[in-house]
């Protein structure tokens, strides 16, 4: 771009040797001095006259020269003289007349409108030090680094390209078409939009250039180009002069109609703001398109100038538009400046350039005649420290030499007016509220604040376009199948005429036909079918746009994310362990293994225990629990073992041994189904012949592991598991999986196979549930199809997979290719013994309660001893009963054998007992 601007520069000048220059005056001092404070200070101008802009501005820089000779506040000894030359947009006339404007002994130049001029004279004026302040160049790469005495008075189109982006990342549009003039300002400011629509993750899709001579036949040619693509949302920036040219054709094309978006610049709306009364012609080919105007608040100034418009004679419009704003003000912002330069002292003195001395040598030029402004630095940067209150608002400049707090209107045309629907500013973003109210606000500039008022499109609708359709560009819809050596019930090659087949294709297929758009896909093989293709190379090939979409059983993993974009997961997934086992062969003994050693021991001694209890509790009121020696033996045996089967015939008397046998059959009901439920296990079992139960133990042995060729499993287990390399045994199909698994580590097979739950399914039906899956899912994902980032059509295939499974067609496609044997899971854990540590608490229970209910017995069984005594002072204890009746066996002389004689009593006989004595000691009392 400075090559092309300096070739340009060296070709003026190369103009002006062969043209030369009227230069009067034959002899020039090396430096002419002007007084402090002059009456008159030239001020140079460049316009297109015969351009929208230019005859909106032109009239305005005029009108400001006329207020600021007649101010009484500023520049009051100094009248500004304008020198203006008409440009006609061309960049050779433009320099020529910059040069010109260099001889008059300008201070300053105020234009050009044109950002390819700018371009060019921004050399000149850098050169002999002269201030340009330009109104109307908004190209970005205009910047006051790269041309120190270029001064940008309107908005650059970088915060332009901000807003669109914004607009239409604010309706999830993530393609754009870019229209515009093949020219440093077109194709500098789509640059900008291109730079920031990929800061948000969008793009330019494709950048329509037309050159600033195009025909209309060129331009049908273009409309119709970029109509058979598939983005539907144009940005036009083009100049102002043609620019509706654009829309009129498109119009006829049936372009500005209902599922287009068309956003222009500001040139629209320059165009628009420049009449009062809108032509109807006009309106009706840009109905529903959006368009940015520069923002300027409302102010007194503003509806002065407003006022004054309709008095000025010499104006070619009825209105003005943003640029004339901008224009009135650059004149103002120059005045205040030369103002405060010649209050601090500053004077306009001219010099020689030294470089210019060997060319005017031997040369008819007189080159010296462009002379360097002495004190241009100095008034350079008093302007850029100016701050006004302007119709544009408040000019004051940052240290990067722009205008502070760019704002836009972001207006929609429809109907016969215009409707302004938001502003878009860099301090809050898009907002409803007008730019100037939120500048003393913190704003958090975040996507959920953003906000517009409704907007209505081409076509009359309101309702947000797509933005998109499927290209009607003649080109195929390419799409890649991974064609591998394993499963072809997912996806492999047929002989019909698709040339796939398999549940993949017939997901895709079923949720292509529930978009609302045609779409013919060309599938494309992805492998030679003799080998898995590796799935992450098949991804970043769409990824690289050397295919439209991947569609077959592609795992949806972080990696692959980042690459390229993929629908709602269509199968659910994640990574399981097979393991080999073996069914367990028939074992005369098996009715004994489901207790050990230990916990048939404690559970027959506790039976024995507990018959023993009863028996002492009912012994001696119970009947059913007296008789002879051998008798009360096979009476305590039969009833413990009964309980087991709660078929005891006994009937239990005493409240004690009631208590003790209601929890022992408790214990015997948990004791029985624990068994029960362990012999079935044991029974049915099948036993796993792999030390590897889990994902832990596949960490932790060092058993080769099989897993599907060109999956992702065999990185997963190396980079996230941390698991060898040489443990890694790539496997291609289910009779590779089943050979493995037999022939076990020892013989060169695998300990176990890693792959992703549908194809272990898979697997399963193929070996008839002859393995078992271990453990849990380790990983959760799921099978996807793969488009290029940002593709829209992931988006609607992802609903349309939704719909597929609301509807049940997903359920019905699975199960029509993947229906599977359903293995018990149940045995996949082998049979084990239990234990007494499964249930020493409840023998801890029961033996306390006996422990309890024998000792209160035997408190019971002593006091009624005592009573029972045919002692006098015993008898008497009876009657008149105190608190050391019931204790003092403890210190008197008590014989085991009478003990064991009185327990041996009945008990209805001793109370017997008990009541004569009572009696008799009544007796004995009275007498």
């Amino acid at each position: 771009m400075r090559r092309n601007s300096v070739n340009i520069l060296v070709l003026g000048l190369w103009v002006m040797v062969v043209m030369p220059l009227e230069i009067k005056g034959q002899s020039q001092t090396s430096k002419t001095i002007v007084t402090r404070s002059p009456s008159v200070v030239n001020v140079g101008a460049l316009f297109a006259v015969n351009s929208v802009i230019g005859r909106s501005a032109k009239p305005a820089v005029a009108a400001a020269i006329d207020d600021v000779n007649s101010s009484p506040t500023v520049l009051t000894e100094t009248r500004l003289n304008l020198i203006s030359y008409d440009t006609n947009c061309s960049g050779f006339l433009g320099t020529i007349e910059a040069l010109q404007l260099m001889e008059k002994d300008v201070v300053a130049m105020i234009g050009p409108q044109s950002s390819v001029i700018a371009h060019l004279i921004s050399h000149i004026v850098n050169e002999l030090h002269v201030p340009l302040l330009s109104f109307g160049a908004t190209d970005p790469t205009l910047s006051g680094h790269q041309h120190p005495y270029f001064v940008r008075t309107t908005q650059s189109d970088y915060y332009q390209m901000s807003a669109i982006t914004d607009f239409v990342l604010n309706f999830e549009w993530k393609e754009v078409v870019a229209i515009f003039v093949d020219d440093d300002y077109g194709r500098n400011g789509i640059l900008a939009l291109g730079e920031a629509l990929a800061k948000k993750r969008a793009k330019i899709s494709y950048k329509a250039a037309i050159t600033p001579s195009a025909s209309h036949s060129d331009i049908t040619e273009l409309l119709v180009k970029i109509n058979m693509m598939e983005s539907r949302v144009y940005v036009v920036h083009v100049n102002p002069d043609s620019g509706l040219e654009i829309f009129a054709l498109a119009k006829k094309l049936g372009m500005v109609t209902s599922g287009y978006v068309w956003i222009t610049t500001d040139w629209l709306l320059a165009v628009l703001d420049s009449s009062e009364v809108l032509d109807p012609k006009t309106m009706d080919v840009i109905q529903g398109v959006i368009s940015l105007r520069q923002h300027t608040p409302n102010s007194d100034i503003k509806k002065s100038f407003t006022t004054k418009w309709k008095s000025i004679k010499e104006k070619q419009t009825s209105s003005f538009n943003s640029y004339a704003l901008n224009a009135y003000d650059s004149v103002w912002l120059l005045a205040h400046a030369l103002d405060k330069f010649f209050k601090s002292g500053g004077s306009i003195t001219f010099s020689n350039d030294s470089k210019l001395g060997h060319i005017t040598n031997g040369s008819k030029l007189q080159f010296s005649a462009l002379r360097i402004f002495n004190e241009g630095t100095q008034l350079l940067q008093t302007i850029l420290a100016t701050t006004f209150a302007g119709l544009s608002g408040n000019v004051k400049f940052d240290q990067d030499k722009k205008l502070l707090y760019p704002a836009y209107d972001i207006v929609n045309i429809g109907g016969t007016g215009l409707r302004t629907v938001g502003y878009w500013s860099n301090h809050s973003g898009l907002s409803t509220s007008a730019p100037e109210s939120s500048y003393a606000k913190h704003l958090n500039n975040s996507s959920n604040d953003q906000r517009l008022y409704s907007v209505i499109w081409p076509g009359g609708m309101s309702k947000r376009p797509r933005g998109w359709v499927y290209p009607n560009n003649g080109k195929p819809f390419r799409v890649a199948v991974p064609y591998g050596y394993s499963y072809k019930e997912v996806v492999t090659k047929d002989k019909s005429q698709k040339g796939v087949r398999g549940y993949c294709i017939d997901v895709f297929e079923a949720a292509v036909n529930l978009l609302p758009y045609p779409v013919i896909p060309e599938y494309i093989l992805y492998g030679d079918g003799q080998r898995n293709p590796s799935y992450s190379d098949l991804v970043r090939a769409v990824a690289e746009n050397k295919y439209d979409a991947a569609v077959g059983d592609i795992t949806i993993i972080t990696n692959r994310t980042r690459i390229a974009d993929f629908t709602q997961p269509y199968l659910e997934s994640g990574l399981v362990i097979v393991v080999p086992l073996n069914k367990s062969k028939p074992k005369s003994w098996a009715f004994l293994r489901p207790f050990t050693i230990e916990m048939w021991l404690v559970s027959g001694g506790f039976f024995l225990f507990i018959g023993f209890v009863v028996w002492f509790l009912e012994h001696r009121s119970n009947e059913e629990f007296r008789g002879p020696p051998l008798g009360q033996i096979v009476t305590v045996l039969w009833f413990s073992f009964s309980t087991m089967f709660f078929s005891h015939r006994e009937k239990i008397v005493s409240t004690l041994a009631r208590f003790v046998l209601i929890l022992w059959l408790f214990v015997v009901l948990i004791i029985t189904s624990s068994y029960t439920a362990s012999l079935t296990s044991i029974l049915t079992v099948q036993q796993l012949t792999s030390t590897i139960e889990g994902i832990d133990s596949l960490i932790s042995s060092n058993d080769p592991i099989g897993v599907q060729e060109g999956t992702f499993s065999h990185n997963y287990l190396i980079q996230e598991l941390n698991i060898p390399e040489s443990r890694i045994v790539p496997l291609r199909d289910e009779v590779e999986y089943l050979n493995a698994l037999h022939l076990g580590p020892e013989g060169g097979g695998v300990a176990a196979i890693v792959d992703e739950l549908p194809y272990v399914e898979l697997f399963m039906r193929y070996s008839k549930c002859e393995f078992r899956i271990v453990g849990q899912e380790f990983t959760k994902s799921g099978w996807g199809f793969a488009f290029p980032r940002d593709s829209p059509l992931a988006i609607d295939l992802s609903t349309a997979i939704l719909q597929l499974s609301e509807n049940g067609d997903l359920q019905r496609i699975h199960d029509k290719w993947l229906s599977t044997t359903l293995c018990s899971q149940t045995s996949i854990l082998e049979g084990k013994s239990l234990t007494l540590d499964n249930f020493w608490g409840l023998f801890l229970v029961c033996g306390i309660t006996c422990f309890i209910s024998i000792c209160i017995f035997f408190c019971r069984m002593f006091c009624a001893y005592r009573r029972y005594t045919p002692d006098e002072e015993a008898a008497r204890g009876i009657v008149e009963p105190d608190s050391t009746t019931c204790s003092r066996w403890f210190f008197g002389a008590i014989s085991f054998k009478d003990v064991i004689e009185f327990y041996d009593k009945k008990e209805e006989v001793i109370k017997q007992k008990l009541r004569r004595n009572t009696r008799q000691v009544i007796r004995d009392s009275k007498t």
